[in-house]
């Protein structure tokens, strides 16, 4: 389980920071669902609610979310726009439909770059902004328990096959962050930030290709 980070000034939010979640090594579909997927768009829409003016906010997703298939439009605006309170009774996260931890892990994320381009447009009314990032293999004790995990040998040859041909550090998420967070950012909104090292990019068009 990561951290939330909230910073208030005069009874306001002015910042928020989201980095919680369970990987699909650490939990159960149920679980992942409701924390990653649930807890985030329940966070989103309720600082959405009482953010300042000039407030930003960064959320934490995952490269997973860009390495499933691709949804339905249909899907893709029931996991943007459905209220959260509804989410978990969408048909295509029901249990029959989710085949591994894994794939309940890649919904959730999908779900979370989905939520932030939605709610982007409501926090934007109160001239605030919010967008996530999705970082690949990063060098975490949350990576570690992967790579001790029954997908271990998958993520070494994914940081082994991606163009950066290495995992990611803590710091290189931060950077970007930072960039999202600060006044050099302030045309930043509603968007999604890939720092996996070229691993997705491996998947679609390289060695990391399944049928190669």
């Amino acid at each position: 389980m990561k951290d939330v980070m909230i910073l208030t000034g005069a009874g306001q939010i002015s910042m928020l920071i989201n980095a919680a979640g369970v990987s699909p090594s650490q939990a159960p579909v149920e679980s992942i669902l409701k924390v990653d997927l649930y807890g985030t768009a329940v966070l989103l829409e309720e600082v959405g609610k009482v953010i300042k003016e000039g407030g930003v906010g960064v959320t934490i997703s995952s490269q997973s979310g860009h390495r499933m298939p691709a949804l339905t439009p249909e899907e893709d605006e029931q996991l943007a726009c459905t209220p959260a309170e509804d989410l978990l009774k969408l048909d295509l996260l029901q249990p029959e439909n989710i085949r591994d931890t894994l794939h309940a892990y890649q919904l959730a994320k999908r779900c979370n770059e989905k939520r932030v381009m939605a709610e982007s447009v409501k926090w934007g009314e109160k001239g605030a902004r919010i967008n996530s990032i999705s970082p690949g293999i990063i060098v975490t004790p949350l990576a570690i328990d992967e790579f001790n995990g029954p997908r271990g040998d998958f993520y070494k040859n994914m940081f082994a096959k991606c163009p950066a041909g290495r995992p990611g550090t803590a710091d290189e998420v931060a950077n970007v962050a930072e960039l999202l967070l600060s006044d050099k950012g302030a045309f930043i909104t509603g968007a999604d930030f890939l720092i996996d090292g070229g691993a997705t990019a491996s998947y679609f068009y390289g060695p990391l290709r399944p049928e190669a």
